[in-house]
């Protein structure tokens, strides 16, 4: 397998000696309520559910878009492989939980990944034999990948990312790569240069393929739907607009155009979703004292601004607005995933740093599925437009032509 064993070796050898370590770890963060009995027990290999018989498709993810993603593309292979039965883990709570909200594939469940050791590897990989083995993204555990190989369970790369600063972090374990990369049989990279930085890495460049992201392949985030219609009828026939996944400085360009909006639309309510609900009230402050939904304050009512600082209810705001800003794309943060909202047909605008999505928000800007907006004079005109014509809630941009290539291959390394 690895072209500089030794430092597999190296890294095995530490891994075992430090198992003591990791289970002290999860019982300090037991204690601080970061994870649950279940989470340790299902990460130390001492708990699993019934493995179900048949073949089985793993696959790992460590943030909630990638447990989504994964999710996506689990969803469309069921139906395509009925034999076939899914596995998803999480090292994060926030993922398992989207997953659970969300609602998995048929035949899918989710547990917590194994920590790193030998020991706990093997208990998990001996559980339940996977057929096949993904990892979404660059979440590359050494121990567990060794195990899969020693197993000769054939492992995919999907959705790997690599920009300048994450490469120039990753060198400093280039000889655990060379080791691990040469062993999977595809990688799919984002772009062409994650593409380059995995060889750098030590991945060959024959077995990569630029597929952009299979975050397209989200499924539509859930909702509670008592809360969706109470909201609703609250609302009526107020005009809504979304600001999503907000970052510092995004509120007040938000809060700008949405006076303007009201100069015409007295009624109009903005929504805010900040990336990070610790800011509530931050943002409330900044729209004089918006109610938020934190404060316990379940509907807008009549108020011109509500903060929706909340976790998992993306799906409700989503549904509630015909169009959404989508931020991270004005603050330096690179954009954020502008699927979720396509995939329940809601209309998206971003500003211009989206380097984090670039290939998908070129596609869909050239579709007319998204669009670009400057200031808050171009976000003024485009939310007018949606709301003074007929918007049909379109999800046909959901899916993505590249997509495909992923599943494609990875039907075709499944056992018969």
């Amino acid at each position: 397998m690895p072209r500089s064993p030794w430092a597999l070796r190296a890294y095995l050898t530490l891994a075992a000696v430090l198992a003591p370590v990791w289970r002290r770890g999860l019982e300090r963060r037991l204690r601080r309520g970061k994870e649950t009995p279940r989470s340790v027990r299902q990460k130390l290999g001492s708990e699993y559910a019934e493995r179900p018989p048949g073949n089985m498709v793993w696959g790992h993810a460590v943030g909630v878009g990638e447990a989504m993603a994964l999710a996506g593309l689990f969803a469309r292979l069921a139906p395509l492989r009925p034999d076939c039965h899914f596995l998803i883990t999480t090292t994060a709570r926030t993922s398992g939980d989207a997953l659970k909200r969300t609602g998995l594939p048929p035949r899918c469940q989710h547990q917590f990944a194994p920590v790193d050791t030998p020991d706990a590897v093997s208990r998990f990989l001996d559980h339940w034999r996977p057929s096949l083995a993904l990892w979404c993204e660059m979440d590359l555990w050494p121990a567990l990948i060794a195990g899969t190989d020693a197993r000769g369970i054939p492992r995919v790369l999907v959705n790997a990312r690599l920009s300048p600063e994450s490469l120039a972090k990753r060198r400093w374990g280039r000889w655990l790569y060379r080791a691990l990369l040469p062993g999977f049989k595809d990688v799919f990279a984002q772009n062409e240069a994650s593409a380059q930085g995995l060889v750098a890495l030590g991945a060959p460049r024959e077995r990569i393929t630029v597929t952009g992201t299979i975050k397209s392949l989200v499924p539509p985030l859930g909702c509670d739907a008592d809360e969706l219609g109470a909201w609703r009828e609250a609302l009526g026939v107020r005009p809504v607009w979304l600001l999503a996944s907000s970052h510092p400085g995004e509120e007040a360009l938000a809060l700008q155009a949405h006076a303007r909006l009201r100069e015409r639309h007295p009624d109009a309510l903005l929504l805010i979703a900040p990336r990070a609900p610790a800011r509530g009230a931050e943002v409330a402050a900044l729209a004089q004292q918006a109610p938020l939904r934190s404060a316990g304050i379940p509907l807008a009512t009549q108020a011109p601004v509500y903060v929706a600082d909340s976790i998992g209810e993306m799906g409700l705001w989503y549904r509630l607005a015909p169009i959404a800003l989508v931020g991270g794309s004005f603050a330096p943060v690179g954009g954020h995933n502008p699927h979720e909202p396509l995939a329940l047909g809601c209309a998206v605008l971003h500003g211009p740093n989206v380097w984090n999505f670039s290939e998908s928000y070129e596609r869909l800007d050239a579709l007319g599925h998204s669009r670009p907006v400057p200031d808050a004079d171009a976000v003024v005109r485009a939310v007018s437009a949606v709301w003074t014509q007929p918007h049909a809630r379109d999800t046909a941009a959901r899916s993505d032509p590249q997509a495909e290539v992923v599943i494609s291959r990875v039907l075709g390394l499944l056992p018969a």
